[in-house]
C-alpha cells in the first residue's frame, strides 16, 4: 500500500472535521465532492452558500451533507471575533478590528480550528503560504516544545533500498530559509514525529551537512552539530545523529567507514537539511532524477493541523492533503 492509499485508509477509520476556507473555488468544490463520496472527512466549506451550491451543481460535485458557513451571516462570527480579540489584544487588536479580520475566510477557518469546531484546515489553492501561516501562527500557534513550523515531504523512491524500502521524509523543504541551530533541532523532532504518526515508521534522523562527524570545520557545520546536540538532549528517545554527509546517512558501506558507531548512519529514513536552499534543491533532484513521488509540503509544528496547497494544485491534490490533515488530527 502506497503512502496516499494508507492516508485514505486511516482517514476513513476515524472521520475528522476539516475546514476548507476557499470554499467557493472550483478545485476545492470538485475535491469536496470526492472527499464526500469517499467518506474521507467531514467537511466545512467557508463561503456564500448560494454561490457554493450553484457552482457545485454546475461542476457535478456531490456536496450533499457538507456544512457550509458564511462568515458574513454565521452565528459564530461574533464569538470567533471575540476569540481573536482575546488572543491578539496584547498586540493592539481591537474588538472592531477583530470583527473585520475574522470575516476573512482564512482567519475564520483558523479560529474555527482553534476553538475546536474543526479538527484541521487546508488552504492555499488561491492564497500564498504566508497567507496561511500568518493566522496559523497568530491563532493556533505552535505545539508544546516546538519553536517553529516547518514543511516535510514524504518521498517515495521506486526500486530503492534506502530509507524504508524507498520511503523517506525530507525537511525543511518549504518554509524556513535559514533556520538557527535551535530551530533546526525543532524541525528534526517535528519530522521524527511525522514519520511515526503519518508513515508508521520508527524514525532514524540524519542531520545533513557537507561534513561527517568532524571531517570538516566551518560555521555552517557548527550549526548542524549544535542542532544535533539540542535535539538529542530534548528527545533522547529518538534516534537522531549528525553531522552526516548524505552518503554516510544512507549508504551502509560509507557509514561503516565514516561513522561506524552511529545509530543512524547508513540507515537514515528522515533527512534534515541545513537550510531551505539545500532542502528544496534536494527533494526536487530526487523527484526528477529518481522519479520519486513527492507528497507535500506537509506542515508540521502547529498545535493543530493546518496544511498548505500549491496554487497550481489539482482537485486530487486537495483530496490527498485533506486525508493527510485528517490523519494528523487523529
Amino acid at each position: 500500500m502506497g503512502f496516499i492509499e494508507k492516508m485514505w485508509d486511516l482517514a476513513k477509520q476515524d472521520l475528522k472535521t476539516i475546514v476548507l476556507p476557499e470554499g467557493e473555488e472550483d478545485r476545492n468544490l470538485v475535491a469536496a465532492g470526492k472527499i464526500n463520496d469517499n467518506s474521507l472527512a467531514k467537511l466545512i466549506l467557508v463561503g456564500n452558500e448560494e454561490k457554493i451550491r450553484k457552482r457545485a451543481k454546475e461542476l457535478n460535485s456531490n456536496i450533499e451533507g457538507v456544512k457550509i458557513v458564511d462568515p458574513e451571516t454565521s452565528d459564530k462570527t461574533l464569538l470567533y471575533a471575540k476569540e481573536l480579540y482575546e488572543l491578539r489584544k496584547h498586540k493592539g487588536m481591537t474588538e472592531e478590528k477583530a470583527l473585520k479580520i475574522v470575516k476573512d475566510p482564512l482567519y475564520f477557518g483558523t479560529v474555527m480550528v482553534k476553538v475546536g469546531d474543526a479538527d484541521g484546515m487546508v488552504s492555499g489553492a488561491i492564497h500564498t503560504t504566508g497567507d496561511l501561516l500568518r493566522p496559523g501562527l497568530q491563532i493556533v500557534k505552535t505545539a508544546p516544545n516546538i519553536s517553529i513550523v516547518s514543511g516535510t515531504f514524504v518521498m517515495q523512491v521506486p526500486n530503492s533500498e534506502y530509507g524504508e524500502d524507498g520511503l523517506l521524509l525530507f525537511a525543511d523543504c518549504a518554509v524556513n530559509p535559514n533556520p538557527t541551530a535551535e530551530q533546526l533541532a525543532s524541525i528534526a523532532i517535528s519530522t521524527a514525529e511525522s514519520a511515526k504518526k503519518l508513515c508508521g515508521i520508527e524514525p532514524r534522523v540524519a542531520m545533513l551537512s557537507f561534513s561527517t562527524m568532524g571531517s570538516a570545520d566551518h560555521e555552517l557545520v557548527d550549526k548542524v552539530r549544535k542542532a544535533t546536540e539540542i535535539a538529542k538532549a530534548e528527545r533522547p528517545d529518538l534516534a537522531i545523529d549528525g553531522e552526516l554527509q548524505l552518503d554516510a546517512a544512507l549508504v551502509k558501506e560509507v557509514a561503516d567507514l565514516k561513522a561506524p558507531n552511529s545509530p543512524v548512519a547508513g540507515k537514515a529514513n528522515v533527512l534534515v537539511f541545513p537550510d531551505l536552499q539545500a532542502g528544496n534543491i534536494g527533494y526536487k533532484l530526487v523527484q526528477r532524477f529518481a522519479k520519486a513521488h513527492a507528497t507535500g509540503p506537509i506542515c508540521q509544528g502547529f498545535a493543530k493541523p493546518i496544511n498548505d496547497l500549491s496554487r497550481g494544485c489539482s482537485a486530487e491534490d486537495i483530496v490527498n492533503v485533506v486525508a493527510i490533515t485528517a490523519v494528523q488530527a487523529q
